[in-house]
């Protein structure tokens, strides 16, 4: 079951790497997106208003270089109806006073920088007056910078476009366009660049806060359901894969133990045989005397025949019993080093769908972390392995599901590798048990008696044993011995007796 539980695990825990992984890539794409997108009409945000206050620096110099000629209308007034941004224009000639004396300070300071110079007193309204000094005359403007801003050719939506855009200088601050503040935020990208006006010197901060909600959720699900759907095929092809060679390896492990029985039969057939044989000769034999005495005794014949029929029959159904048996013996493999707790979970693995039909979960004891590796017969020990788990199955089926019990131990111990398989079925009686491993003997109706028979066959074959036990209160216990590999062969704690 802990396997198992491994296993699946696995395969959850490969889905969710895999789902998470391509989640984080999409959110991770989507983000990079957004930034790009954002950098871009950042981009574009601040050449546009650039443009539009490097115009005004062009205006004044203009304004500044016009000669004034008497009598004719002062040119600047126009200046309100080309550029709707321009609120209003003061001209101020030599020995005159400007209409507000704020100005005198930016005049003075555009004569000595030889630029246009601003006065921000309404600047946080979206207002400010960008002054020229000049001779003869000099030249303010009041900007109006909502009007400013070039909105058929603003890259971004004011009213539904998640960007905060806003023009910054020294703590003053006017926000050209609202954006969205989202409280659940998840990610902040921010762009910042001072226009390109000496004059000027505002800088365009630009603020987009990406909220968890704007993750490609649908896009990130339909990609783990991909997963899920991907993995599910690859696990049940797997698992059909598995089922397949489960399949095969159990009409291998048949055939081989169909095999192997072949000799079990021979011997236990000589002795089934010999005795209905010898009835028929006797009864015979004893017919003709009596057919040739004179006269003779018919009815004492007639009862002679019918026993050697009897007989007969009983030596045919022997007869019959092995026809179904593959009549091709296989000669014994070399015995070699073999894993003995390695056997066991391929033997488990061959039977899971047999423990999971009858609802048995095993509870392995094996010494770890030094394998038992025992000197045998890979393909024989397979088959006493299955044969010994498969009677344990068989005498379970008759006990309710909750008393069910299956105990595996494998331990080393006197030069012996062990295997200990315990249940909690029916059990053994003590008639049975002497005659657990003769020949057609089966406590099983329609058993043929020759698993557990041929099972000690070849566990002596190998140089081992088997042995029988009753367990208490209720159940049987059948350990297989057989001699460790090597001479270091006691590798292994071993495991009390």
């Amino acid at each position: 079951m802990r396997q198992w539980m491994r296993r699946q695990g696995g395969w959850w825990l490969a889905g969710l790497l895999l789902a998470g992984a391509g989640a984080a890539w999409l959110a991770r794409a989507e983000l990079r997106q957004i930034h790009e997108d954002f950098e871009v009409n950042g981009r574009i945000a601040h050449r546009l208003m650039s443009q539009q206050v490097v115009q005004y620096d062009a205006v004044l110099a203009t304004l500044a270089l016009l000669e004034p000629v008497a009598g004719e209308l002062r040119p600047e007034r126009r200046l309100t109806s080309v550029y709707p941004s321009v609120l209003e224009v003061e001209r101020r000639g030599a020995g005159a006073a400007w209409s507000q004396p704020q100005l005198a300070a930016p005049e003075a300071a555009s004569r000595r920088e030889r630029r246009p110079a601003y006065l921000a007193d309404e600047f946080a309204r979206g207002r400010y007056r960008l002054v020229i000094g000049a001779d003869p005359n000099s030249y303010a403007l009041g900007i109006d910078l909502a009007t400013a801003v070039p909105w058929r050719d603003w890259p971004m939506d004011p009213k539904t476009s998640p960007v905060r855009v806003t023009l910054e200088q020294a703590g003053a601050q006017f926000v050209v366009q609202p954006g969205r503040a989202d409280p659940a935020q998840g990610w902040s990208f921010e762009f910042r660049k001072v226009l390109a006006s000496d004059s000027q010197p505002f800088e365009l901060v630009a603020v987009r806060q990406v909220s968890w909600r704007e993750l490609p959720w649908l896009t990130m699900a339909a990609w783990s359901l991909a997963v899920a759907a991907v993995l599910a095929g690859i696990h049940a092809l797997r698992r059909q894969r598995v089922a397949r060679r489960r399949a095969e390896e159990l009409l291998r492990l048949g055939q081989v133990a169909r095999l192997n029985a072949l000799g079990e039969l021979a011997a236990g057939m000589a002795h089934e045989l010999n005795q209905p044989l010898t009835a028929v000769l006797a009864n015979t034999q004893a017919a003709r005397r009596l057919l040739e005495d004179d006269p003779p005794e018919l009815d004492t014949a007639r009862a002679a025949m019918k026993q050697a029929a009897e007989q007969a029959r009983r030596a045919a159904d022997v007869v019959g019993r092995l026809r179904r048996v593959i009549e091709r013996p296989e000669r014994s493999a070399e015995t070699r080093a073999v894993d003995l707790q390695e056997t066991l979970r391929g033997a488990l693995h061959l039977l899971a769908p047999e423990l999971a039909r009858r609802a048995v979960t095993p509870a392995i004891e094996a010494p770890e972390p030094a394998p038992v590796r025992v000197r045998a017969d890979p393909v024989a020990l397979e088959q006493i392995v299955h044969n010994l788990l498969m009677n344990a199955l068989q005498a379970l089926e008759p006990v309710p599901v909750a008393e069910r019990r299956l105990r595996l131990r494998i331990a080393s111990e006197r030069g012996s590798g062990l295997l200990a398989v315990s249940d909690s079925g029916i059990g053994l009686s003590a008639e049975a048990l002497p005659r657990v491993f003769e020949p057609f003997f089966s406590t099983r109706d329609g058993g043929l008696g020759l698993g557990l028979s041929l099972s000690e066959t070849l566990a002596s074959g190998m140089g081992g044993s088997l042995s029988a036990a009753a367990e208490s209160p209720r159940g049987a216990r059948f350990t297989l011995r057989l001699p460790l590999a090597g001479s270091d062969g006691a590798n292994g704690a071993g495991l009390p007796a």
